[in-house]
């Protein structure tokens, strides 16, 4: 188990703003009204009245019902204190300009009591007078596009309803009620193995083409050539342009492989719509038209998206697992176990790489629960059967030899050179992606694809290792020769022939090489994977023909003592599987994942040993380039707030104060002196997504915090024809005796009461260490009891990355740019380099 539990306030996403409320200042496209209309109109909470997630006192409330002890009120009234003075903000470096004004997000009720705007929402969530008699983090309406969940809130609300469900379900039919409860989680994870399987197994190379030249009765070998070629280069195209016309079309989210959003999600990050219908089925029919093309790309890594996407659908027809978002990440985890399973046969590898590369939390629970998603999967592709040999894959090989000791050495060897690979395609592949943003093919995706696609045709078509399919290539590098009945390659010629074959071979991983650093980025279903181990087989391939052909001409060297006379010695296809290993943990940073899908595709134990010393030495080689791996750099990229937990990168040994808003920068809300007008003039003079609540303005003790979505909602009820409260109706954030809250708005059930605080004077190493072990969303730092300033995930996430000479500067007494930008949706959504008003806050900075 790895990860640390999200057992406090957990919760990641930017949430508050840096500046005092100004009804004049324009706003920020992220928060735009279509995106908060869509969250509001999406409300769990009334869609699933009985098990919602409510901290009322009720009046009668069994024992076993009692809210936890955490969860009690715990406040106390200590003197008003001053918070400690900030260094001076610099208002001019850390607010930019807005492109345009937010038109108000809220409507207010017209003088006949009526909404003006939006759908009409009835408060009945209030539930009466004892409403503000509540403590805790208070009530969700949802979470909104692109920011991050709270993850203690998600389990309490779990928590909650189970023990609605036992202490209801009494009895022969509460009895089974418990077991289908319990058993709605297998159901969908059993169910999503089986869809995982049947898509896998429909997603395969086509067996049996005949030649053009052939079909067309064309005599000369010159001229058959040509007609193949030209055949060649035409359907490469038209695969290519059908790919990325369906997903220009129809779903921008099915492009590339899915795995840096995937991780992002599992993260703890909403990213809506990336695991719908439309983008399993155009990622499924994208992914069969990319793979045909011929373009260097490959399907294992968008399998993970496919099958991520299989389980959220069916998780829709369970609201216990569908409408808990922490419960719904767990499921996806072992759905992307399955995902690998099926694009290697390696179940057991999958469970694995959902540990290693993706999960963020990953319980014992998750991973038996990955094991069986993965397991059925597997057997299900194994029924299918669909190369018609009995193989889950179609490069999955056996070994009868063993290795000898002096081939450690070569096995060394292409550790480095895996490592290498691995460094200097992370670098070149982001180097072109950040050209492609700002190069005049940046607003025609597929005139892009239709480029890279013509070009790869034609320099592939010439070397017969580049012209074949993927998956072929990769089982012919691997096969050792004595099993191979049909040398269509030549991969096994002896003799002067063998330096041919070896130029090739190393023509092909060069020239694959650049092609695969243009290819993944394409607005196209792309992975990386197996186009990593067809380069790795390739010099692997090469390498072992090297030793080959010297320990056939000095058989008798010292070197050799241990080979035995008239057995072959040398198998070269071991050399090309670990090279294949060494390409792909030197691209990705993965090790122990890739030791066990290399052992489930060939069988062989032997090969563990030289497998594990090959992936280490890459990973210590690439890891001297950077420490990001080929998807944390894609993260990166798309500057999606991912915090991982498992992270040591150095941290800035300065105080936290020197990087948090400052009170000062801060829009804050008051207990009392709030009408619905002036909250709603508050929205939509800031876009930000959440308000730190304080006592009041002198003081500024803390009362909570309230995220701009529950704040909302809580103004369209009151608003809305079930209350139809005037403008003039008075808001406040805490306990008002006198008050009649028939005529009055009380949002304390709206309010997180009980949020992770600091003391200002902390360091930044402690902050950022809560951060990636809890799943944080915000952090407010106090000063006994008095509010000094915030830090969010997007804060933290560009604090880490200034570490590493980005653009953004810290540290100058005034905190850092705030998340008024739409950089991550930017990244996910838009062509790339297509301007359309969003800058990115790094870019800006």
């Amino acid at each position: 188990m790895t990860g640390s539990s999200p057992g406090s306030r957990n919760a990641g996403e930017s949430s508050s703003a840096p500046i005092q409320p100004n009804p004049n200042r324009p706003t920020d496209e992220a928060d735009d009204s279509s995106n908060e209309s869509a969250l509001l109109a999406d409300n769990s909470i009334e869609d699933n009245p009985r098990f919602q997630a409510s901290f009322k006192k009720k009046r009668k409330l069994p024992s076993g019902l009692t809210l936890p002890k955490f969860l009690s009120p715990h406040t106390a009234n200590r003197p008003a204190v001053q918070p400690s003075l900030a260094l001076p903000t610099a208002r001019s470096r850390r607010l930019r300009d807005l492109s345009s004004h937010n038109s108000s997000d809220v409507s207010l009720a017209s003088g006949n009591g009526h909404a003006i705007d939006g759908p009409s929402a009835h408060d009945n969530k209030d539930g009466g007078a004892i409403d503000w008699y509540m403590e805790g983090p208070g009530r969700r309406v949802g979470y909104d596009d692109l920011t991050a969940i709270d993850w203690i809130f998600e389990y309490t609300k779990e928590r909650q309803r189970l023990r609605l469900l036992y202490s209801h379900a009494t009895g022969l039919l509460g009895h089974a009620q418990q077991i289908l409860d319990a058993s709605q989680i297998w159901i969908v994870l059993i169910a999503a193995g089986l869809l995982s399987g049947v898509l896998a197994a429909s997603i395969d190379v086509c067996q049996g083409w005949r030649y053009w030249g052939d079909a067309l009765h064309v005599k000369s070998s010159a001229g058959q050539y040509i007609v193949e070629y030209i055949f060649f280069v035409l359907y490469s195209v038209f695969f290519a342009f059908c790919a990325s016309v369906l997903v220009k079309e129809y779903s921008t989210y099915a492009k590339h492989s899915g795995i840096p959003e995937i991780k992002t999600v599992l993260g703890g990050f909403v990213i809506r719509r990336f695991m719908g219908l439309w983008a399993l089925v155009v990622k499924s029919l994208g992914l069969c038209f990319a793979v045909a093309s011929g373009l260097w790309l490959g399907k294992e890594g968008p399998l993970v998206h496919v099958a991520c996407c299989c389980a959220n659908l069916l998780m829709k027809l369970s609201p216990s697992l569908n409408d808990n978002e922490a419960r719904k990440r767990e499921v996806l985890s072992a759905a992307a176990a399955a995902g690998i399973s099926v694009a290697f046969g390696s179940p057991i590898g999958g469970v694995l790489f959902s540990l290693e590369q993706l999960s963020y939390y990953f319980p014992d629970k998750t991973m038996w629960q990955s094991f069986v998603c993965a397991m059925v999967a597997a057997v299900t592709l194994q029924a299918f059967n669909p190369f018609r040999t009995g193989k889950l894959v179609l490069y999955q090989v056996t070994y009868s030899s063993g290795w000898h000791g002096f081939e450690m050495v070569p096995f060394a060897i292409l550790g480095i050179i895996g490592g290498l690979y691995g460094g200097l395609f992370i670098r070149s592949n982001m180097w072109i992606a950040r050209w492609r943003k700002t190069s005049r093919w940046a607003g025609s995706p597929i005139l892009e694809v239709l480029m890279t696609g013509f070009c790869t045709a034609v320099i592939n078509f010439p070397n017969k290792f580049m012209r074949a399919q993927s998956s072929e290539l990769v089982y012919m590098l691997f096969a050792e020769c004595a099993a191979v009945t049909d040398d269509q390659l030549g991969i096994c010629k002896l003799g002067a022939a063998s330096t041919g074959v070896i130029a090739l071979l190393l023509e092909a991983a060069v020239l694959g090489f650049v092609l695969a650093s243009v290819t993944f980025g394409l607005q196209i279903p792309a992975g990386i994977i197996l186009p990593s181990m067809a380069i790795g087989a390739l010099y692997g391939r090469a390498l072992g023909i090297v030793v080959e052909i010297w320990q056939g001409q000095h058989p008798n060297a010292l070197i050799f003592a241990t080979c035995e006379p008239d057995i072959p010695c040398i198998t070269p296809g071991t050399y090309a599987i670990i090279g294949a290993a060494s390409a792909l943990g030197g691209v990705t940073r993965m090790t122990v994942s890739i030791v066990v899908i290399m052992f489930e595709l060939t069988g062989a134990l032997t090969y563990v040993l030289p497998i594990m010393i090959a992936v280490m030495i890459s990973k210590w080689v690439g890891d001297a380039f950077g420490k990001r791996g080929i998807y944390e750099s894609w993260i990166h990229f798309n500057e999606y707030p991912f915090l991982d937990n498992r992270d040591d990168s150095a941290v800035p040994d300065v105080p936290v104060s020197q990087v948090m808003t400052q009170i000062e920068d801060l829009a804050v809300l008051t207990a009392t002196g709030h009408t619905l007008q002036s909250i709603h003039e508050l929205l939509v003079a800031q876009p930000y997504r959440g308000f730190p609540v304080v006592s009041d303005a002198t003081n500024n003790i803390l009362l909570g915090y309230i995220s701009r979505v529950e704040l909302m909602y809580a103004l369209k009820s009151a608003t809305s024809e079930g209350r139809s409260l005037p403008p003039s109706t008075d808001v406040f954030f805490s306990h008002q005796p006198t008050a009649d809250l028939r005529e009055t708005v009380d949002l304390r059930p709206w309010m997180d009461q009980t949020p992770i605080t600091l003391n200002g004077k902390s360091s930044l190493q402690l902050t950022v260490s809560m951060f990636q072990k809890l799943g944080l969303r915000y952090v407010l730092f106090c000063d006994r009891g008095s509010l000094q300033g915030l830090l969010t995930k997007k804060d933290v996430w560009y604090v880490l990355d200034s570490t590493e000479g980005a653009r953004s500067r810290v540290g100058e007494g005034g905190g850092i740019l705030r998340e008024e930008s739409r950089g991550e949706a930017r990244g996910l959504l838009n062509r790339d380099g297509e301007h359309n008003g969003f800058t990115s806050p790094i870019d800006e900075r």
